[in-house]
């Protein structure tokens, strides 16, 4: 029976489903506690519901002590090996934060080649898929990144109130599934589990020594969600605090944090010359609830919450999101998957004629024919302005479809 105080993730559940069996290493990336064990722990679980012998199906989390002796590969290699062996069959392995096993690629290669078992493993550290581990395992594996709850995830959890009363919720609360119970302790639960992603996955294992400098760079971030990113910037405002900083240093700090899942860039793309630029992106946060233990909570800032959640519901629902840039104009999203393309401009209100057309101006600009969306909290139905669909935000966040 599967555990009913694990939420559902459906979307990532059912993708995982179809891949189990296939000789695939499945890979579930994302931030601590955004849910990947839970995920792990409903597929593993649903396996047995449907019969399969339990002594087949062995999760294990490397974040508990019992687990310590599993940190050599050779021991858990020998292990998996020995329970093939005593229950007849290909073994279903659910590694969960598998950066903590020594050498966990050698590991998954050897048991994929052996066929002895279907791996399954997260991990909360970008850096387990790049450079050479990604040659090694070249070809053999599937990556699924994984976020806090969207929108919709967090309805349909919620449900007991209103959609517009549920949005304003989680504006304030962000996604974090370990926050959605604790009320008043939400606060306190959300600034130690930001110590802890930025100690555990940033500081230490980057070795860096100034907490102080990385925490001060990471409030930048957020307090200029969807403002152009310029390292130059940053480091005029550090030099005013008297910490002196060079250009190349705060890039290397934004991989850090990229690397953790605590932030995403978005690139800028020239529309009309077709390319993808290298400088001038935004940084979105990996979810609202990490600002809010930063910043506390500003109601003022509606406009940033707004762009950083439509810009997570689209990398989750699977499109590559950039910046666009047609002109002079600034588009917020361009997001494509596959040959489908759309633009996006979101915005709280648009309470008079001129706002109305600030926003429009960059998506006339555009002269193709893909979707163009302007997405608001104005209480107005959706509609449709010169090829432009104009539509609630809400709404938009929970539509079924992509």
């Amino acid at each position: 029976m599967i555990d009913k105080k694990l939420i559902p993730r459906p979307s990532y559940e059912e993708w995982l489903k179809v891949f189990l069996g296939k000789p695939l290493i499945k890979v579930l990336t994302g931030i601590r506690r955004s849910g990947k064990s839970s995920i792990l722990r409903r597929v593993s679980m649903s396996l047995l519901a449907e019969g399969v012998q339990e002594g087949l199906v062995f999760y294990v989390n490397m974040e508990l002590l019992e687990n310590e002796r599993f940190r050599d590969f050779r021991i858990l290699h020998r292990e998996v090996k020995e329970r093939a062996k005593k229950f007849g069959g290909r073994i279903f392995l659910f590694l969960d934060e598998v950066q903590e096993i020594s050498e966990w690629e050698r590991l998954a290669n050897s048991l994929l080649a052996e066929g002895v078992a279907d791996i399954t493993v997260t991990g909360s550290n970008a850096l387990m898929l790049s450079g050479e581990l990604a040659s090694l395992l070249g070809g053999r594996y599937v990556e699924l990144p994984i976020f806090p709850l969207v929108f919709s995830e967090y309805a349909a959890f919620r449900q007991e109130a209103p959609v517009q009363e549920l949005f304003l919720q989680f504006i304030q609360c962000g996604g974090f599934p370990g926050s959605l119970e604790l009320g008043p302790g939400r606060e306190q639960y959300l600034e130690a589990l930001l110590d802890s992603i930025v100690l555990r996955d940033v500081v230490l294992r980057h070795k860096l020594r100034d907490v102080a400098l990385l925490r001060k760079i990471l409030v930048y971030f957020s307090n200029n969600i969807g403002n152009l990113l310029s390292a130059r910037t940053i480091a005029g405002v550090l030099k005013n605090e008297r910490r002196s900083l060079s250009v190349e240093t705060i890039y290397n700090y934004l991989e850090y944090l990229k690397q953790a899942f605590v932030v995403y860039e978005a690139k800028p793309y020239d529309i009309r010359g077709k390319r993808l630029l290298e400088t001038g992106g935004k940084v979105y946060l990996a979810d609202l609830g990490l600002r809010h233990a930063l910043l506390g909570f500003r109601a003022s800032d509606i406009g940033q919450y707004l762009e950083n959640i439509l810009y997570l519901e689209l990398c989750k629902r699977g499109w590559k999101v950039s910046v666009g840039r047609v002109g002079e104009w600034e588009v917020d999203f361009r997001a494509e998957k596959g040959d489908l393309r759309s633009y996006f401009q979101v915005a709280y209100l648009t309470p008079d004629a001129e706002t109305l057309e600030r926003e429009l101006r960059p998506l006339r600009a555009i002269r193709d024919n893909c979707p163009k969306f302007l997405l608001t909290m104005d209480p107005l139905p959706a509609s449709s302005e010169e090829g432009i669909q104009r539509m609630p935000l809400v709404e938009f966040l929970t539509q079924a479809v992509d």
